[in-house]
C-alpha cells in the first residue's frame, strides 16, 4: 500500500506481527505496565448498547493453569508457557434481558443515565432482543451474542498487544462445561451470571512464525 501515514504504517505493521503463538518463551514475563495497557484496551472496547457483557479473568496461578489443561487441549502449550493466561467470560442470557438488574445498574450506574432517558433506552434495547435479532426467543444465541461482543474486546488486546511487539493467541480448543465446572468449583466464576466465550494467552514467541498468509484483498472485499 502507497502514500500511508506513519501511523497506519505502525498499525499494518503490527497486524504483520501478530499471529496466534502457539509456543511462547517462558522465560520472558510481560511487564505489570504493559499488561495493564493491554487491559485498558479490552476495558474501552465497544459493545451493543454499551452494555459490556463481559469480564476478564487472568489465570496466573501455576495450579490452576494445570486444573484447566486436562479441558483445553488447545492451550496445552500456552498454557505452560504463557506470560500471562486469560478467560474472557460473558454474560448469560438472563442478566442481559431487558429488565435485569445487571442492565438497569448499567444505565444507572455506570452510563448515569437519567430515569427517562434510562426508560427510552430500556424499551429500545427490548425491542432489539425480540424482533430485532430476534435474541430472547433462544437462549443459546442470545449468550453467542454475549459471547460475539467479548471478541470485540479480544481482537482490540491483541492488536494494542502487537503493536508493543507483545505476541498473542486466541483460543476456542476447550471442553466448556468442564472448563467451567473447575472455575465454579474453585471459585472463580459465578456460574449464575457468567459462560466462558473464549482464552487467549500473551507472552513472547519462542519461535519464529511462518509467513503470514490471506487471501487477496479482491478475494474478500466487495463495493458496491
Amino acid at each position: 500500500m502507497e502514500n500511508l501515514s506513519p501511523i497506519q504504517q505502525e498499525i499494518l505493521s503490527a497486524f504483520h506481527f501478530r499471529h496466534a503463538t502457539k509456543e511462547f518463551d517462558s522465560h520472558k514475563k510481560i511487564s505489570d505496565t504493559d499488561f495493564q495497557f493491554i487491559l485498558e484496551t479490552g476495558r474501552l472496547s465497544p459493545s451493543s448498547f454499551g452494555f459490556e457483557p463481559w469480564r476478564f479473568v487472568i489465570v496466573q496461578s501455576p495450579e490452576i493453569r494445570e486444573k484447566l489443561r486436562p479441558y483445553a487441549r488447545g492451550a496445552n502449550k500456552q498454557l505452560s508457557s504463557a506470560s500471562h493466561f486469560m478467560l474472557i467470560l460473558a454474560r448469560l442470557p438472563k442478566d442481559m434481558l431487558a429488565a435485569s438488574e445487571y442492565i438497569k445498574g448499567m444505565m444507572e450506574n455506570v452510563q448515569q443515565l437519567p430515569p427517562e432517558a434510562a426508560e427510552g433506552k430500556g424499551k429500545v434495547y427490548d425491542a432489539f432482543l425480540k424482533t430485532g435479532f430476534r435474541l430472547q426467543e433462544n437462549e443459546r444465541a442470545m449468550f453467542e451474542w454475549g459471547c460475539r461482543q467479548t471478541y470485540l474486546a479480544l481482537g482490540n488486546m491483541m492488536t494494542a498487544a502487537a503493536m508493543i511487539g507483545i505476541d498473542s493467541c486466541p483460543m476456542e480448543g476447550f471442553d466448556k462445561a468442564e472448563i467451567e465446572r473447575v472455575l465454579a468449583e474453585e471459585g472463580i466464576m459465578d456460574v449464575e451470571h457468567f459462560g466462558i466465550a473464549c482464552m487467549v494467552a500473551f507472552g513472547y514467541r519462542l519461535h519464529e512464525p511462518l509467513s503470514k498468509t490471506r487471501q487477496t484483498a479482491d478475494q474478500v472485499v466487495q463495493w458496491i
